[in-house]
């Protein structure tokens, strides 16, 4: 994989679509595989949600990308509960039904959004992480979507100014650049993989991860705030 470090800080409105989409095919076929006994396995990065309860919330926030529901209070816990208690005599399958509708039409609405919703994005991607993490499958945070994922990640970090980081990424010819582009301050310097890194800006686990990180504390990337 290759990354270009050169136009990390120019967003490419088509870039979160992508990502999405690319989902949408790794993810699907997998949960259709899956029994109904496996969408109320716990999920570790969302404590006191199942499986199912992530992929309601991601479809609900897909959902309203696509409708234009924004309403006050949006994506707060609240919010995020209702969505889910919505949904909760739906089956399985008809939540999955719509996690995929949402893939594969909220791409057109975020280009459109001049980046303010590129992050949403890139949390239903991180979602997808959990939740093959939770499904004990290998990869979670890897695979297809990964290079997509790390453009977009460079993407929403720039455009938010966030600390800047040059990655050194095992799966990249060139260094990943990261966050603010102003050189008002050092660039922090990360070397590892780049699941690693997406779990770190995601506040996920590491345990066990081999990387490095110098000039910034971990707590300091995490993109989401919790």
């Amino acid at each position: 994989m290759t990354t270009p470090a050169d136009v990390y800080d120019v967003r490419d409105p088509e870039l979160p679509g992508r990502l999405l989409i690319v989902e949408r095919d790794a993810l699907v076929p997998l949960l259709r595989g899956r029994a109904d006994a496996d969408f109320a396995l716990p999920v570790a990065a969302c404590p006191g949600w199942t499986v199912r309860d992530v992929l309601a919330h991601c479809s609900a926030a897909l959902r309203r990308v696509v409708e234009n529901r924004f309403e006050e209070g949006v994506f707060s816990p609240e919010s995020n509960d209702r969505d889910i208690a919505e949904r909760a005599d739906w089956t399985n399958a008809r939540v999955v039904d719509e996690l995929e509708r949402g893939l594969a039409d909220a791409g057109a609405v975020i280009a459109k959004a001049g980046g303010a919703l590129d992050g949403l994005a890139l949390g239903e991607w991180v979602h997808a992480g959990d939740v093959r993490e939770a499904l004990g499958e290998p990869g979670a945070y890897g695979g297809a979507g990964l290079p997509y994922a790390l453009a977009l990640l460079a993407q929403v970090t720039s455009g938010r100014g966030l600390l800047p980081l040059h990655a050194d990424l095992d799966e990249a010819d060139e260094p990943l650049r990261l966050g603010d582009a102003s050189g008002e301050r050092p660039p922090a310097r990360y070397i590892g993989d780049g699941p690693t890194l997406v779990r770190l800006y995601a506040g996920r686990r590491v345990d066990g991860a081999a990387y490095e990180l110098a000039g910034a504390e971990a707590a300091e990337l995490n993109l989401f705030g919790d």
